[in-house]
């Protein structure tokens, strides 16, 4: 089309031409595949011209993918037109990038069609850790199978001179956490920003570290609201109290340490916490039976503190706020940072004089998504800050043994939990440097570092291997072995813990239906009954339900009105990707919630469905799931 104007003049052309090539091909693929899945390659050949007659179609694959049966068909044309061929095609035991090209050919003809597809394997990851203390000249040997199938398995060697913290685990667990509002966001990155300061990093992780802090620091962009705080979602409209303290807390000191902050965040943030500082009003609720805090002194403290970190102390506030009577041990040791930070440590340790750096243990579902070991954390910041250098020392102790325990803990308390101790070993200039000496299968290897803790990476594979260290310090070595890998076979097995989840698939009639055995084409739904059993009345805040699909069926349209007419339950906030739906609520005691998904039975073949699972994001004593298993998609004289 051609537009032409002059002085008030118009006009225009158009014409319709055709784009094409005598002889062209189209294969399509799902979005993603799964190891151990089976398929038919659905392959378009379009004959455009009379002198395409006969036509040779050919398939190849990269080592992924094999091609099960004839790797070239023929197809002939009387007349221009399109016809479809099949070839039969089945994923490896690896993960990792699938390659198909397909070659249409005809006399002096030829067309190609190339797809790049990624082939995940959907099960969660799985841990097992192996440790040892080793006295100087002692050694440790291990055998050892890796974890997982190939290409998802990854080994670790941490050794250190201060107790042991599970740091590569606890690392790990917080970078590939799956969801991803502004507490999770900003806990994944916050311990990445002090995590030099205990382990000396390898390039790659030299990398990857700064990376993954500035991606965090534009990922806040997203959660920012007009008024400068942050929402708990991305998108939201409204700031979330701790989320605004939190993200700030990381951006400010992402700023410090030299990086790049998103222009203006920083500002709108300052004039938001300026604001909620100023119309705070102490809430003396006291501690429930729950395990959450009724009030919302910490908040405040929290406020005051980032606010002193940004240069713009808010001091009426803080002095109003130490001399309320009432509140929490945990918002006195806050506010006693805040002084610290701007350097009067005589009123801060007024402030905590005769407080116990104990906390009683508990977990909070929302609010401050606290718990007893992210308060004593905030605790040993709080020493850091005014160089109780003896006292943080202790706390130092009893954190990183917790850390070390076969125990799971919320984003929020390792996140704190990491940040404190590696605020602490960077102001300490911990620089005794320890010796040793690691071998896997025979290589040695000698190995030393001058930061408390070191990290190698063990081979990977699926064979037995024999792993030996050495101390050749003259003090005392803690040595620990984290395995980590996914199984082909997820959890085949139900469970239900404080929670009721149940799964059925309807077609668009609402009709009970077999997901064991789909006809292809078929529209149906997913629906998911969620319940709150609990006795003591507890209200359920932000749970996660997990729908991860087989790489068969297609998530459609969910704006659009469900098959069956029953829209649900609307969640607060749901992340819709290729292959899998994350939805987030609340839920009160004695409640159900039913949240529905659109499918389609897209593709031919065998797939894997991976378990239903829910739980609280920041409580694991709540949780429940319904095991998957393999799924048919079938032509209908098959059914």
């Amino acid at each position: 089309m051609v537009v032409a104007a002059n002085d008030g003049a118009y006009g225009k052309a158009d014409v319709t031409t055709p784009v094409k090539k005598p002889l062209m091909v189209l294969a399509t693929l799902p979005r993603v595949l799964g190891p151990g899945e089976t398929l038919k390659l659905p392959v378009n050949v379009f004959a455009m011209e009379k002198s395409v007659k006969n036509v040779s179609v050919t398939l190849e694959t990269n080592d992924i993918i094999s091609i099960e049966g004839n790797s070239t068909k023929k197809l002939s044309f009387s007349k221009p037109g399109d016809d479809l061929v099949e070839f039969d095609i089945k994923v490896k035991d690896f993960v990792g990038v699938g390659k198909v090209k397909v070659i249409a050919t005809s006399g002096a003809e030829k067309a190609t069609h190339e797809i790049e597809i990624q082939v995940r394997n959907p099960n969660p990851m799985v841990t097992n850790v192996y440790s040892s203390i080793l006295e100087a000249g002692e050694s440790w040997n291990k055998s050892y199978l890796p974890v997982g199938m190939q290409g998802t398995n990854n080994g670790i060697l941490e050794v250190s001179n201060i107790p042991p913290m599970n740091l590569g685990e606890r690392l790990n667990y917080l970078i590939r956490y799956p969801h991803g509002c502004i507490e999770q966001t900003t806990s994944s990155g916050f311990p990445q920003l002090y995590v030099s300061q205990l382990l000396d990093l390898n390039e790659k992780q030299k990398k990857e570290v700064p990376e993954n802090i500035q991606a965090t620091l534009d990922r806040l962009k997203l959660f920012q609201v007009s008024s400068g705080g942050f929402s708990y979602w991305p998108g939201g409209n409204e700031a979330s109290e701790w989320g605004t303290n939190y993200g700030g807390h990381f951006m400010l000191e992402a700023d410090k340490l030299g990086y790049v902050l998103p222009v203006g965040m920083l500002n709108k943030w300052v004039k938001q916490q300026q604001r909620f500082a100023k119309d705070w009003k102490f809430n003396d609720g006291g501690f429930n039976d729950h395990g959450h805090y009724n009030n919302n002194d910490l908040m405040q403290a929290y406020r005051l503190f980032t606010l002193a970190m940004a240069g713009q102390p808010d001091k009426g506030a803080m002095n109003r706020m130490r001399n309320t009577e009432g509140i929490s041990d945990q918002a006195k040791w806050r506010l006693a940072a805040a002084y610290g930070i701007m350097g009067s440590n005589d009123v801060a340790q007024k402030l905590i004089a005769g407080l116990d750096t104990e906390v009683k243990d508990y977990s909070e579902l929302s609010y401050t998504y606290g718990s007893g070991l992210r308060d004593r954390a905030m605790i040993l910041e709080t020493l850091v800050s005014i160089n109780d250098r003896k006292m943080a020392a202790a706390l130092v102790q009893d954190i990183s043994e917790s850390l070390n325990q076969d125990k799971w803990f919320s984003t929020q308390t390792v996140s704190y939990a990491l940040l404190s101790v590696g605020k602490f070993v960077g102001d300490s200039n911990l620089n005794d440097k320890f010796t040793f000496t690691y071998a896997v299968d025979g290589q040695s290897t000698n190995a030393g570092s001058s930061q408390p803790i070191f990290n190698a990476n063990l081979p990977s594979g699926v064979s037995s291997k024999e792993l030996s260290v050495k101390n050749t310090s003259s003090g005392i070595l803690y040595a620990k072995m984290i395995l980590q890998g996914v199984p082909l076979q997820g959890d085949t097995t139900s469970a239900s813990n404080n929670l009721k989840v149940a799964v059925v698939y309807k077609d668009k009639e609402g009709n009970k239906l077999n997901p064991r055995n789909l006809k292809q084409g078929t529209d149906f739904v997913a629906e998911v009954s969620i319940t709150n059993p609990s006795s003591t009345g507890r209200k359920y805040d932000e749970m996660a339900l997990t729908q991860i699909f087989p790489s068969g069926w297609e998530i459609t349209n969910s704006r659009m009105d469900a098959v069956g007419g029953n829209a649900g339950t609307k969640p607060e906030y749901q992340d819709v990707r290729d292959d899998r739906i994350y939805t987030y609520f609340d839920i009160k005691s004695g409640s159900t919630h039913k949240y529905i998904i659109n499918l389609n039975a897209a593709y031919q073949g065998r797939f894997y469905l991976p378990s239903i699972s829910c739980e609280a994001m920041y409580d694991n004593s709540i949780s429940a799931r319904q095991p998957g298993g393999w799924v048919k998609v079938v032509k209908d004289q098959e059914i």
